[in-house]
């Protein structure tokens, strides 16, 4: 494999990573940022409240998006094994 080759294949990782953990990570931020502004408003400074929700949130976004992380990560790997039977 030449360098450029090299590099698509890690621009590629990157972008998987981002397709598969943007869309948690951004469910976190959002409940995240809800729960900040509801205990502004309201003066609860709970630390334990931000958690509960959160983790619940997260597991439901991990249950929604599990099949399109899995097809995309597989995807992925098709195109690597494909990559690799052409060296040969």
């Amino acid at each position: 494999m030449d360098k450029v080759a090299v590099l698509e294949v890690s621009r590629q990782v990157f972008f998987v990573i981002l397709k598969t953990g943007g869309p948690i990570m951004a469910a976190g931020l959002i409940i995240g940022l809800l729960i900040a502004i509801f205990q502004t408003l309201t003066s609860i400074q709970e630390m334990t409240l931000t958690f509960v929700p959160k983790i619940i949130i997260i597991f439901g976004a991990v249950i929604v998006f599990m099949p399109f992380m899995i097809t995309s990560i597989l995807e992925f790997t098709r195109s690597l094994y494909d990559r690799i039977a052409a060296l040969s």
